[in-house]
């Protein structure tokens, strides 16, 4: 079971003093935030991939690459790369040179975003969303696989004899997530290629998005790539947390309540009743992550955002020490007494394995 950190990657002002961070101070935090990870001993950091205000990280394998200099272990991955308005070609050569660079350790999720205005500055029309990422997945997985590609599409120029540079490290392409929150085409395509599946659910009801996850493990089997049980699965969620749930509440509300996402819709107690969010004590954490796997089985990535909202830096590498005492160690044992022998641990590139079981 890996454990980790996921950011959006948000400038939002900290509603307690009003004051927003500067482009250049929240892009070195996610960096600190990340090395911050690997000291606590958590598994991932995944960045996500936006390119409008007020979000930073439009250049994620810059920054996984930076990070990868600075660590030994981490699992650097994304948290959405766009394969609906990026060139698989280019996917696929800058994530197999930051493979090289991170010996191994990069694997990444492909998602259509949630910013429409993306598609047009990219040159492409938002209703062809879900065909661009059906058909450019489907070249990107044979640009890592094959070398002299033909390929002729309805998106993109096509390829003669085309050979993707550099090769994916010892010839083993990076480990794909596909991340939805409502398409059912995105977890067959998953299942299809016997690829993971991220239930993105950080704002929707748990129950909504165990449907999606049933059937990608359906159809997964079905794709025969083994038991539903085998398939790959991963959640995202936020905590915040400290001893005495009273405080965490008291000191989470007035970032709840201006964050972009949250504010102005449910209560922080409804929205902690329906979705993965928590707010509260270690202890809560714990009790509230193992319910995970009541609505999805046993799976094998579960990442936390804790840097949303406008948060101060000093406030997240706090959240992180605490998971990382607290919250993981527990987590750990008791999903590891419980899983079934023929459930599969996170993916992990071969390269890796030696250094970092």
């Amino acid at each position: 079971m890996q454990f980790g950190i996921f950011s959006i990657g948000d400038v939002t002002p900290d509603p307690l003093t009003g004051r927003a961070p500067t482009e250049h101070e929240r892009i070195k935090a996610m960096t600190t935030i990340a090395v911050k990870a690997e000291e606590a001993g958590l598994d991932v950091f995944a960045t996500g991939e936006h390119h409008n205000p007020p979000f930073v990280p439009s250049s994620p394998t810059t920054m996984l690459a930076w990070i990868a200099a600075r660590t030994e272990r981490l699992i650097l991955s994304t948290s959405t790369t766009l394969i609906t308005t990026n060139d698989p070609v280019k996917i696929a050569e800058d994530f197999a040179m930051l493979q090289h660079l991170a010996d191994g350790r990069v694997d990444l999720m492909m998602g259509r975003g949630n910013t429409p205005a993306v598609y047009p500055w990219f040159g492409q029309d938002l209703r062809k969303g879900l065909e661009l990422a059906v058909e450019n997945y489907a070249l990107l997985h044979r640009l890592w696989r094959e070398e002299n590609v033909d390929w002729k599409g309805r998106f993109r120029a096509p390829l003669q004899g085309f050979t993707s540079t550099p090769r994916p490290l010892d010839g083993v392409p990076p480990f794909v997530w596909h991340g939805s929150i409502r398409s059912p085409e995105v977890a067959e395509q998953a299942a299809y290629y016997g690829d993971g599946f991220f239930a993105n659910n950080l704002f929707a009801p748990i129950a909504h998005f165990a449907g999606l996850v049933d059937l990608y493990r359906e159809r997964w089997a079905h794709h025969g790539h083994g038991t539903p049980e085998q398939a790959m699965v991963g959640l995202g969620g936020q905590v915040f947390l400290r001893p005495k749930s009273q405080d965490a509440v008291r000191e989470f509300r007035p970032y709840f309540d201006r964050a972009p996402v949250y504010g102005g819709g449910p209560s922080l107690e409804q929205f902690t009743e329906r979705t993965p969010l928590t707010v509260g004590s270690p202890d809560e954490a714990i009790e509230k992550t193992l319910t995970f796997r009541d609505a999805y089985g046993d799976y094998q990535r579960q990442l936390f955002v804790v840097d949303h909202a406008g948060l101060p830096l000093k406030t997240v590498l706090e959240q992180i020490d605490i998971l990382g005492e607290e919250v993981v160690p527990v987590l750990r044992k008791e999903m590891a007494s419980s899983r079934p022998p023929a459930v599969p641990p996170g993916p992990r590139h071969p390269a890796t394995v030696t250094t970092t079981a």
